[in-house]
């Protein structure tokens, strides 16, 4: 069933919500599904267009459930889709190490259009607050990871880019 862009937001959220039932936060145990709630809601700010809030509901979907790429166009449409797909981890462990399997990733997303940078952007934000909260160790490793890849997001959106490199900044 294809949605109109009246209803996308609510749709995405309702299938990303099935879709990560049962899955959690890793630090604090609360339902997986306010992670892509919070991607969504740093991109109001940026004026997200329906599809980009619907992408960044959906952004965690093919990689962390059964739900395969081919649902998400079928689903969402070839934009939100290929917003989907651009966000999608392509690295695999025998790509090699962490380090190969990220650079990888900021190969992948340096191409990316603006729009799927921004969403990006969003997530890399959420997901460095929760860390540096709960994981100061990792949060090591995350951020210098966030470091690179902010080179390469430029274009995204300057208000949450400067969002992500005040996170950076202030833990180095």
């Amino acid at each position: 069933m294809k949605v109109d862009a009246q209803t996308l937001e609510i749709a995405a959220l309702c299938f990303a919500t099935a879709a990560h039932a049962g899955q959690v936060r890793k630090y604090t145990g609360a339902p997986y599904i306010e992670h892509p709630v919070a991607v969504a809601e740093l991109l109001r700010p940026v004026n997200a267009t329906p599809e980009m809030l619907a992408a960044a509901l959906l952004h965690d979907v093919v990689e962390d459930t059964a739900v395969s790429q081919a649902d998400v166009y079928s689903l969402f449409g070839p934009v939100v889709g290929d917003m989907v797909a651009w966000l999608t981890e392509v690295s695999k462990r025998e790509d090699g190490n962490r380090a190969a399997r990220k650079a990888k990733y900021r190969a992948h997303i340096a191409a990316a259009p603006p729009w799927v940078k921004t969403i990006k952007l969003a997530d890399l934000i959420d997901n460095a607050r929760d860390i540096t909260a709960h994981d100061p160790g990792f949060a090591k490793v995350y951020l210098a990871e966030m470091r690179l890849l902010l080179d390469v997001l430029e274009g995204g959106a300057a208000y949450l880019h400067g969002m992500a490199s005040e996170i950076v900044r202030q833990a180095a």
